[in-house]
């Protein structure tokens, strides 16, 4: 189990969009199983490779009625209806806000392997894929809200011990703890 700092909100690398993954080996399988640990060490749904501070396009999830990871992951949205739930992420401790996503995506990329991977998502599984595929770009889900909100997170976020102190790069703050989607693992 290799537990992995996270990265805050102020580090660079979080808005920046992350590299297409090339190579498919030890290190790529590594990165995988350190997402996964962290994760769920942090009591999270869903966490990106830029979170513990690597640029590139892979991430992990587990909503508990799914798990596994996405490789250079795109999805469409299918339908028009949309969903608006309690968000937050490990990288913004202490931020959660209602956030409007699609209600229904299709995902695809490839594993660790190289091998296609393709699936239909619902609900808290279709936002983990959006929250996530976000990271990769570069944007957080603060930068989703509607105007008042997003004011109101900044304002939560300045006021922070952790972005008051300056840390960008926290250790992982262990199990039992709130997930970024406000479901406790």
């Amino acid at each position: 189990m290799t537990i992995q700092p996270v990265r805050l909100f102020g580090d660079p690398i979080l808005r920046a969009r992350a590299a297409e993954v090339t190579e498919f080996d030890r290190e790529l399988r590594q990165l995988v199983a350190d997402l996964v640990d962290t994760m769920h060490d942090d009591g999270g749904v869903g966490m990106a490779a830029p979170q513990i501070g690597v640029g590139l396009r892979v991430f992990v999830y587990d909503t508990g009625d799914a798990a596994g990871h996405l490789v250079n992951p795109v999805y469409t949205v299918v339908g028009d209806e949309e969903q608006v739930g309690t968000e937050g992420c490990l990288s913004i401790p202490g931020v959660h806000y209602d956030t409007r996503r699609a209600l229904r995506v299709r995902a695809s990329g490839v594993d660790m392997h190289g091998a296609p991977v393709e699936f239909a998502a619902e609900g808290l599984l279709a936002r983990c894929v959006q929250h996530e595929t976000d990271h990769l770009d570069g944007v957080l889900f603060i930068d989703r809200l509607d105007p008042a909100s997003r004011k109101e997170a900044m304002r939560t976020i300045r006021t922070s011990d952790w972005f008051t102190a300056g840390i960008t790069v926290r250790e992982s703050r262990g199990s039992g703890q709130p997930g970024p989607f406000g479901r406790s693992r």
